[in-house]
């Protein structure tokens, strides 16, 4: 079976799954129950399909699925608009999806390099494919305690590198929403090799991230809190906001911004005259 179509069945069991007859509306069918939601025929009735064609969906056996039988089964498991858009992407046909070119070379957006230009008086970091640094202003580096030069994986460095988890007070939240994103961005990119070797490498490592990712939630990138603890500053609190641009899609601005006259804010100054002091 196709890694996607096998995705698209396995989304389609855990969101089944999560699901109990009262909570969908219907009344339970009779007989034993072996499944902590839904059964298949239950699921099928509620979208109006035949049981037989629904378990070729969840089998991976049916090729071409049209709009208004995903339609009918986001309605069915109650789906959100995220994930509505991850089920569209799992079961697009693979014909339809470009040719994979994992190594062509990331050039960040000249407008988003300006943009960054502008907001240096907050942390703001540019990401493109796979959670890689396209660049970042020197605040961001004094606040995460990391120089994360162009280049590096920014995913790598919240998994892999202890300062993520000593610095980020609330770590948890935040990676879990960086691996609901990586699966929204595999469904995307099912053509990119290197994105799924990633996954790979970081749910065989990571027992948060093969958690994480066995729970199926899926999320765009979106504004979250982020508070760190800095060994000099002390408690810092940020509202992360994303900025895209039109013609670039797959980039990010991430930006670290402040309530007006909150401490996080006073203390902002003090760290970039340090990063801009020469240090002892």
């Amino acid at each position: 079976m196709p890694r996607d179509r096998a995705a698209l069945g396995t989304f389609l069991r855990s969101r089944r799954d999560r699901l109990t007859p009262s909570q969908a509306g219907i009344q339970a069918f009779p007989g034993a129950r072996r499944v902590p939601g839904l059964r298949r025929e239950e699921l099928a009735v509620l979208a109006g399909l035949s049981p037989d064609y629904y378990s070729r969906l969840e089998q991976g056996r049916q090729a071409n699925i049209s709009a208004e039988v995903l339609d009918a089964l986001a309605r069915a498991l109650r789906l959100d608009k995220v994930e509505h858009a991850h089920l569209r992407d799992l079961a697009a046909p693979t014909a339809r999806r470009r040719a994979a070119t994992p190594h062509a070379v990331q050039r960040p957006d000249p407008g988003l390099l300006r943009l960054m230009r502008t907001l240096d008086h907050v942390p703001v970091l540019l990401l493109g494919n796979r959670g890689e640094v396209l660049a970042r202003n020197a605040l961001l580096a004094e606040v995460l305690g990391r120089p994360l030069e162009p280049g590096t994986s920014f995913v790598r460095f919240m998994f892999q590198d202890p300062v993520a988890r000593e610095r980020i007070v609330n770590w948890a939240d935040f990676a879990s929403a960086t691996v609901a994103t990586m699966r929204r961005e595999i469904a995307r990119r099912p053509y990119d090799n290197r994105l799924a070797a990633l996954v790979d490498e970081l749910r065989a490592t990571d027992g948060d991230v093969a958690r994480w990712w066995d729970d199926h939630a899926v999320r765009d990138y979106a504004s979250v809190t982020k508070r760190v603890q800095h060994p000099a500053a002390g408690p810092m609190s940020f509202d992360i906001e994303i900025v895209c641009a039109p013609h670039e899609p797959d980039q990010r601005l991430v930006v670290y911004t402040t309530e007006p006259d909150s401490l996080t804010a006073r203390v902002l100054p003090i760290l970039a005259s340090w990063n801009a002091a020469p240090h002892p």
